[in-house]
């Protein structure tokens, strides 16, 4: 017999001893709570490989995740990236204390063109080189505050690299990594991320780069010295969605597609926020979802379900509505409260009231009382947005941010080792940044401050396709 089995027993004699009968049910319903809590505090990790799955950790404020993944091929181009494990280096004394390190959580979808190699290439490489971008040293709060500029840098070093290697073909890419109760989302390309937070309030996490759609976008490809527009056939009638000219890509930022030109950028959109400790499920997934099933349909279409199963049936209304004319990725995390096995079932929207709470930002002076209050409707909180394709404003400057003396004279991009005379600052030359001051950093090595240059339509791109 348990211990808490043992006590409620005690407990029941005592109470018929003195005329006080306690109620059976309640006290296995006592017994039952005290041993879910301790599997919750016991359960540290289950399967990484495979497409379902769960994580959680010793300390119960985090949350548990539980993931599933499907699809269906077309073309064989679209991969995905799970992962549960990957190791966050802390110097917190908090975190120094306890036997396990801490970890974060990556999920990912790139849905690949004209080929698959840049999306496996993009899948096998992006994480080291957001990760190498990190600052040594940080504690878990500076860590999460550096990631949006980290992962701009691992796109652009990831696209850079791919590019030497002369092939023609390129990929989306829409990244999450969940440390606790936050959520990062970077993504380029039409692939989206959205959260259906508690409530059934579903927000977007990532912005389309898609010319048809994104006047900005459009504008600033043009302004960089790229066409845009439909394909002609005979006769001059044009057909089809809005395409960037050369090379005819629907998209205005990618991984890879040297044959376009590198107007077409790889700088991610990134949006940051924190789940209240209600939890939420994220849904990721290619085109080929989107292109069939709105964001509310994807999410409503699967309530209730659990998480593998829940893609499988997303992938199911999708190619009910519009049959497999591409291929079809969809991965579903759910991050679930340490005192819950399962993720509840979201009660339907009452007049869109909660809708707009799901995302309104914090206020500098916003008082912790009003905080609390929002967090028990199960609102979210934004923390970081920007998409800015200019990388002087994205990779910021340095005099804010901690930097170590051994990494003062790293290119920004690839961290490639500079000596004090041949870093070039990121402002350098940038009509985007007026405020800052050239002689600041980051700093870049001639060939990223060469791809910076290309990216911005200063001079033709470099790369040669082979």
């Amino acid at each position: 017999m348990s211990s808490s089995a043992a006590a409620a027993e005690q407990h029941r004699h005592h109470a018929v001893g003195g005329r006080e009968l306690v109620p059976l049910a309640a006290l296995i319903k006592e017994e039952s709570r005290t041993e879910r809590h301790a599997v919750t505090r016991s359960r540290i990790c289950a399967r990484e490989d495979g497409v379902g799955g769960e994580v959680g950790e010793a300390e119960t404020r985090r949350p548990l995740l539980r993931y599933g993944c499907a699809a269906q091929s077309k073309k064989g181009e679209d991969f995905f990236l799970l992962r549960t494990d990957c190791a966050r280096p802390s110097t917190s004394s908090s975190s120094s204390t306890t036997s396990h390190p801490p970890t974060f959580a990556v999920f990912a979808v790139l849905d690949g063109h004209n080929g698959d190699a840049a999306a496996i290439y993009t899948r096998d490489n992006l994480l080291n080189h957001v990760l190498s971008a990190m600052p040594q040293g940080l504690s878990r709060e500076e860590w999460l505050h550096s990631l949006p500029r980290a992962l701009v840098a691992g796109f652009v070093k990831t696209d850079k690299e791919f590019q030497t290697k002369g092939q023609t073909s390129g990929t989306t890419a829409t990244f999450a990594i969940i440390d606790g109760w936050t959520i990062t989302v970077a993504s380029v390309g039409d692939s989206r991320c959205i959260l259906d937070a508690q409530g059934g309030a579903v927000s977007l996490l990532t912005v389309d780069h898609r010319l048809e759609e994104n006047v900005e976008e459009r504008e600033r490809v043009t302004a960089s010295g790229g066409e845009v527009g439909r394909l002609s056939v005979v006769g001059g009638a044009e057909i089809g969605p809005l395409r960037c000219w050369p090379g005819g890509l629907c998209l205005s930022r990618s991984i890879g597609d040297i044959d376009v030109g590198e107007f077409i950028v790889p700088v991610p959109y990134v949006k940051q926020v924190k789940l209240s400790n209600t939890g939420g499920r994220l849904i990721i997934a290619s085109d080929g979802i989107w292109d069939a099933l709105s964001s509310d349909a994807a999410a409503k279409c699967c309530r209730g379900l659990p998480a593998e199963l829940a893609a499988k049936q997303i992938v199911k209304e999708a190619l009910k509505t519009r049959g497999l004319k591409d291929d079809t990725t969809c991965v579903v995390v759910d991050i679930i409260p340490p005192d819950q096995t399962i993720r509840p079932l979201s009660p339907p929207k009452k007049m869109n009231k909660l809708k707009s709470l799901i995302f309104r930002k914090k206020a500098k002076d916003q008082p912790n009382k009003l905080t609390k209050q929002l967090s028990s409707v199960g609102m979210v909180e934004e923390i970081f947005e920007e998409g800015s394709a200019i990388l002087s404003e994205r990779l910021g400057n340095d005099s804010g941010s901690r930097r170590t003396s051994s990494s003062l004279f790293t290119c920004a991009i690839c961290q490639a080792d500079l000596e004090p005379s041949e870093g070039t600052s990121v402002h350098v030359g940038s009509v985007f940044s007026s405020s800052s001051k050239p002689w600041e950093g980051p700093f870049l090595c001639s060939d990223c401050r060469d791809k910076k240059d290309a990216m911005e339509g200063k001079r033709p791109s470099g790369v040669k396709v082979l």
